[in-house]
């Protein structure tokens, strides 16, 4: 996968090939705008869908949201079922325009977490889209850095590989995102300025894209304004 060259705003700019999102901030907004903290995830989830086409259409080849971290888990009961009520809509509803679109969707994380119906959704959805060729959405849920290296090592450990057969390439080989180019940009909403446990692997060169906006407002505009301020980076890898 190349990386693509578009104009934004009449500047011929580099585009991820990448792009994670940490979509934080739900709840603050709906404070904000004096209203329930579980419309802010609502209104969170409708934003899904607009990103992931904006992005793609720019020339993004891939795209990763962190939805739901292993650590949401100790939230509210009460708000952990809305986001499972929540995560269900969305495999069932809203993700079938993206299907349409030829995107093929992907699921990181710990998902034997989940009840088995939401198992069997996500099992669907990604037969349902195995043949997408426009782009890739990847969707982390109940998922953390940590707990994937840790399930990649097991994964390791279970095939009895030789400890001098050990390397880079057969860690990467077994993480979830295994077959896929790491993250160019990962982007933070919020203006919270830490990964909290995203791609903690695939994310050791990526660039950083902090912003005070919550999610539920990160808008179109908003995805070409940070595109642009990595096309304007240099990347050197930790060369000279």
């Amino acid at each position: 996968m190349n990386s693509k060259n578009v104009n934004l705003e009449d500047k011929v700019l580099k585009i991820p090939r990448h792009i994670g999102i940490i979509m934080d901030g739900n709840r603050r907004w709906a404070r904000a705008h004096h209203l329930p903290a579980l419309e802010g995830h609502r209104r969170g989830l409708l934003n899904v869908k607009k990103i992931v086409r904006k992005a793609i259409k720019t020339g993004v080849k891939i795209l990763t949201i962190y939805a739901f971290s292993t650590e949401n888990w100790h939230r509210d009961q009460k708000e952990v079922d809305y986001l499972m009520k929540l995560f269900k809509v969305f495999l069932n509803q809203e993700i079938k325009s993206l299907i349409k679109d030829g995107i093929k969707v992907n699921f990181f994380g710990r998902l034997s977490d989940l009840s088995s119906d939401l198992q069997e959704d996500i099992r669907k959805v990604k037969k349902e889209t195995e043949k997408g060729l426009t782009g890739i959405l990847n969707i982390c849920f109940s998922y953390g850095g940590r707990d994937e290296l840790v399930r990649t090592f097991q994964k390791i450990v279970k095939k009895k590989v030789a400890v001098k057969d050990i390397s880079q390439e057969l860690i990467k080989e077994n993480l979830d995102s295994a077959g896929l180019v790491d993250p160019d940009l990962i982007i933070r909403t919020s203006g919270e300025q830490r990964l909290s446990g995203f791609l903690t692997w695939q994310s050791v060169y990526s660039e950083l894209y902090f912003t005070k906006k919550y999610w539920p407002e990160f808008g179109t505009l908003d995805l070409v304004k940070a595109i642009k301020e990595y096309g304007l980076r240099q990347r050197r890898f930790g060369r000279a």
